[in-house]
């Protein structure tokens, strides 16, 4: 059923955005549950499938059925704009016993047995769900997250500059058709209810791949939250830009070339190293060129370098069609 929440101008003034690689992990098990929903990470699933037999997820799947209500604990609210997984998987192992079995309780899974098992010793349950998550993260996961980082990494971008060139407005307004502003209340149109709104700590948004093309919400007692699906998901498992223009090939280099197609989007350093398929350092001298001839610029945005094409690599880019 819908959300909606007043936002006062202190919630608004204090939008952010964060990454949490918790949530897009916990928000993997549903693909895995459920495959036809999301078919654009069938790639991702042949990968990993042959990979579970190894692995007990028992617990994992009746917290986290198919659809419907998902134990919030396990999916903690980021804290910092890029928190790393060992770090949020200690705020899973702090949970408090009371508040695990309290939401064990509303969760409709497919394994009431073990949901029962969790409920009668929460303190044991948590610190299985914890191992849970560390080996799954190890076995499934790590080596594919600084792909889906550098995804979730281009929408923030764009968002950010969204919201400083148009204000609330103009970010709601292209959020996801799920999302509505009317200048006070939010109004989010998603399939299960969710309790609380937002209580004074302003919002965090989080771009999701995995639970594209969903939104979900949270709210107290835990910071207030919505997810939405990230742009961009149907490029996230190819294996970099398309190949450069001969043309434009010739005229910079090879490398440097994909490089500019690929800030079409702004970027950091890591990111487009990640998608080349290139170390930060070769990255970093290219971009050096392509800033010395005009054609990206850098620019600061917290401790991060990100990255843009100027008007004349915009120009450049778009004017070299492949032969």
């Amino acid at each position: 059923m819908p959300v909606t929440w007043v936002m006062r101008p202190e919630d608004v003034a204090r939008i952010r955005f964060a990454f949490s690689p918790m949530w897009e992990l916990v928000a993997s098990l549903r693909t895995l549950q459920d495959p036809a929903r999301q078919s654009i990470h069938l790639p991702w699933i042949k990968c990993v499938r042959p990979r579970l037999a190894g692995l007990d997820l028992t617990e994992l799947f009746a917290l986290v059925p198919p659809s419907g209500y998902l134990a919030d604990f396990i999916t903690p609210p980021p804290d910092t704009p890029l928190p790393d997984f060992a770090a949020e998987l200690d705020r899973v192992r702090l949970t408090a016993p009371e508040r695990a079995r309290a939401e064990a309780a509303m969760v409709r899974g497919v394994d009431p047995a073990v949901i029962e098992r969790f409920m009668a010793d929460p303190a044991a349950g948590v610190a299985r769900v914890a191992d849970a998550l560390r080996a799954y993260w190890e076995t499934c996961f790590a080596e594919f997250w600084p792909r889906v980082y550098g995804l979730l990494e281009r929408d923030v971008l764009r968002r950010s500059r969204q919201l400083a060139q148009g204000g609330a407005r103009e970010l709601f307004a292209g959020l996801d058709p799920a999302v509505a502003w009317t200048g006070e209340r939010l109004h989010i149109n998603r399939p299960w209810c969710s309790s609380g709104g937002l209580h004074g700590d302003g919002l965090v948004l989080v771009p999701s791949a995995f639970y594209w093309p969903s939104v979900a919400v949270m709210s107290a007692p835990y910071q207030s939250m919505l997810v939405y699906p990230v742009l961009g998901v149907g490029t996230l498992w190819e294996e970099g830009p398309p190949p450069a223009p001969e043309a434009l090939a010739a005229l910079i280099g090879r490398s440097r070339a994909r490089i500019l197609l690929a800030l079409a989007e702004p970027s950091t350093t890591s990111a487009l190293a990640g998608r080349m398929s290139l170390t930060p350092g070769a990255v970093s001298q290219h971009l050096s060129v392509l800033s010395g001839g005009g054609l990206t610029i850098g620019m600061r945005v917290g401790k991060q370098v990100v990255y843009r094409r100027t008007t004349a690599g915009d120009t450049l880019a778009a004017s070299t069609p492949a032969r």
